[in-house]
């Protein structure tokens, strides 16, 4: 399943700002870099914490973007499989990932080489967004 549009990182510039200031946590498939949002405005106190959430989640949503060099396979067949498989278990991830991240998903080689199924990426890419502290009980 694809990533809904407002949840995708598009653009070159974004692209690049993820991988210049971004932090990195690496994987034995991928290689996590993640750009806490600096934009979000702090809460009012008197404001219910839940219309909040709601709100902040709408206007900041969290942008992934996955990049897949030839290196991990010069087929573009095993290539979009990969990505196809990572995009559906980032769908999964995606209500407990907290507001305003900008994401970027870089796949090893060895995910390639590995008959590694989604339930196998699911596990690594939850693992390592709580070790960038993007899930939602870690912020």
């Amino acid at each position: 399943m694809a990533l809904p549009k407002a949840n995708r990182l598009k653009s070159r510039k974004d692209f690049q700002a993820v991988f210049r200031e971004g932090t990195r946590r690496h994987g034995s498939y991928f290689t996590l870099r993640a750009l806490r949002p600096s934009s979000m405005k702090k809460p009012s106190p008197d404001t219910a914490q839940t219309n909040v959430k709601l709100t902040n989640s709408v206007l900041f949503p969290v942008k992934i973007g996955i990049s897949i060099s030839t290196k991990v396979s010069k087929r573009a067949v095993i290539r979009n499989r990969l990505k196809r498989q990572i995009s559906a278990a980032l769908h999964k991830l995606l209500p407990q990932l907290s507001p305003g991240w900008r994401l970027v998903v870089v796949v090893k080689p060895t995910a390639a080489e590995s008959k590694c199924v989604t339930q196998q990426f699911l596990q690594e890419l939850e693992q390592l967004l709580a070790q960038a502290e993007v899930l939602n009980g870690h912020s």
